[in-house]
């Protein structure tokens, strides 16, 4: 299930993800007015989204198409992000079993990092 354009993403403006290698996964966004907490910088639940929906999509493609939901998510908030920056994700699938799939996301700004992530994806039946 690709969820980068559809449901809950869409209303966020979309994730343009591709698949680099059968371990690697690239996706990139651009930071809106809607994204941005009354900071003025990228909000932290819109780069949880962001890293959550890279990562969950990666796993499903690993998976074989099957359906994964994430079991565990963590994310390290490193730098701020602001209005026009275009990020870059990079996913890395770190080991697939049968049932889970094991994943870490670096996402960075053309000069910094902003954040990491990992989490941990089931695969459902």
């Amino acid at each position: 299930m690709n969820e980068t354009n559809q449901g809950f993403m869409l209303s966020l403006g979309g994730l343009d993800l591709t698949k680099v290698d059968n371990s690697n996964y690239e996706f990139s966004v651009v930071i809106q007015e809607m994204h941005l907490n009354t900071g003025k910088i990228a909000h932290g639940g819109f780069l949880s989204t962001v890293a959550d929906t890279g990562m969950g999509t990666a796993a499903h493609q690993v998976a074989g198409d099957k359906r994964c939901v994430t079991i565990s998510l963590e994310m390290k908030f490193i730098s701020a992000a602001s209005l026009g920056e275009k990020l870059f994700g990079k996913v890395k699938i770190l080991k697939k079993t049968n049932t889970l799939v094991f994943i870490s996301c670096e996402i960075n700004s053309s000069e910094k990092i902003i954040a990491t992530s990992s989490g941990v994806w089931k695969i459902l039946n």
